[in-house]
């Protein structure tokens, strides 16, 4: 462990390096939390693709985010630049920032360039099990000096919930066909949630998903990031494969069931949050309606007795 964090002198600027999946980018808002509040006087800035700013835009842990261009620009000056994501561009990022303190795991190719290379979460957490993708985040900041403590939920901001009646949001799509559960299966969900919830259905479709089996009910499709989070934060209900809008979900706190395939849920389930999660070792297609609906059930019961 360092005490880099305490040795910064006041205001310092610190910026956090967060490139790629929306997933990655949600299960970095815990870290942001403890390194927030251990020295809320650091100037904390996450530089994101564009696609993902809105992860981190309002976030109280979050003083500025850069992205797009300014990425490589000197705006991104700091005392000390975290590099949680270890790939080509993000070394880039890394030396544009000219810090005097440059970290990111020991394990990243080019770790070199670190003059603080931190070691695997399993060392850190004084564990050998397989650890959470929340937990590998979070550790960077334990070893950086944040006392050992739990590691709270994601945390995401939304500006407004949509003006829609009680709704349940589906995520039909992931980025691969073995995370992917059959589309007739949603549709099956679908129908149960309005007949039998009392929740009108509402589907979300990214660039590039093809939503039209879905069709005779509401589709979101091809929103920003921010509205997105406006939709998921009003919902009483989250059904999805394991993508980056179930984490969302975890994010806003609401009951979900979560269905995976090829991951594994040790590291990848929605953290700290009230989540049914869904698997079979055949994989994604062998979990059945019946088992995601009484996953569904089990939430209301519980919000009944709660």
């Amino acid at each position: 462990m360092t005490n880099l964090l305490e040795s910064l002198k006041p205001e310092s600027r610190v910026t956090v390096i967060r490139l790629r999946s929306l997933g990655d980018c949600v299960l970095t808002t815990p870290a942001l939390a403890l390194l927030k509040s251990f020295r809320p006087d650091l100037e904390i800035t996450v530089a994101v693709e564009p696609r993902f700013s809105a992860v981190f835009e309002a976030s109280p842990d979050v003083d500025h985010v850069i992205s797009g261009e300014k990425l490589l620009s000197d705006g991104l000056k700091a005392d000390l630049v975290l590099n949680l994501h270890g790939g080509t561009r993000s070394m880039l990022v890394t030396l544009a920032a000219r810090a005097r303190y440059r970290a990111g795991f020991a394990h990243h190719t080019w770790s070199k360039l670190y003059n603080v290379p931190i070691p695997r979460a399993q060392e850190i957490l004084c564990v050998e099990r397989t650890v959470h993708t929340a937990e590998h985040l979070a550790s960077a900041m334990f070893y950086l000096g944040v006392p050992f403590q739990e590691i709270p939920r994601a945390k995401l901001v939304a500006t407004a919930s949509p003006d829609l009646p009680p709704y349940a949001v589906i995520h039909p799509f992931a980025s691969a066909a073995n995370k992917t559960w059959p589309a007739e299966r949603f549709l099956v969900v679908a129908s149960r949630l309005r007949e039998n919830f009392g929740l009108e259905p509402v589907f979300l479709a990214g660039p590039g998903e093809k939503a039209d089996a879905f069709a005779q009910y509401r589709v979101w499709r091809n929103q920003p990031l921010e509205g997105v989070k406006n939709l998921i934060s009003g919902a009483r209900l989250f059904v999805g494969n394991d993508s980056g809008p179930a984490h969302v979900a975890a994010a806003f706190g609401v009951p979900l069931v979560a269905l995976f395939g090829a991951s594994n849920p040790v590291v990848w389930s929605p953290w700290r949050t009230d989540a049914r999660v869904l698997t079979s070792w055949s994989g994604i297609g062998s979990i059945t309606v019946d088992q995601v609906l009484t996953a569904l059930e089990s939430h209301r019961t519980h919000r009944v007795k709660a």
